[in-house]
């Protein structure tokens, strides 16, 4: 079992950073690859970025590519995403995510665990 805890969330302008982070627990974290989600009021939840378990692969959503950053530590059982030039559309609560099965990494129905999320919101 591997339980996600979030945090780094907050009010930014745009244009501006922000770095949220995951906290893993459970002897099983580096087998899971990991993933960022986020829903916007009213929207389904979509994928943003994942990472594979050794860190060696990394995949975008295409409206976040060139912008964000997601990068894991294995040792410290940790995940962040950096957010870089966020603007307002970014506004979300951000959901850290491990999934077993690389193929299903952008597949909110095969996540195997999910976070309790964190707001990020971008002003104009």
């Amino acid at each position: 079992q591997v339980q996600l805890v979030e945090s780094g969330g907050g009010l930014v302008q745009a244009g501006g950073s922000l770095r949220v982070s995951c906290a893993a627990s459970g002897r099983t974290f580096s087998n899971y690859a990991m993933g960022w989600f986020r829903q916007a009021p009213g929207k389904e939840r979509e994928f943003v970025a994942a990472i594979s378990w050794s860190g060696g692969s990394t995949y975008y959503a295409d409206s976040v590519k060139g912008r964000f950053t997601i990068s894991r530590d294995n040792v410290k059982r940790m995940v962040y995403l950096q957010m870089n030039s966020l603007k307002p559309e970014d506004t979300a609560v951000y959901y850290c995510a491990a999934v077993l099965n690389w193929s299903y990494i952008t597949e909110v129905d095969r996540v195997n665990y999910w976070g309790q999320g964190t707001q990020v919101t971008v002003s104009s």
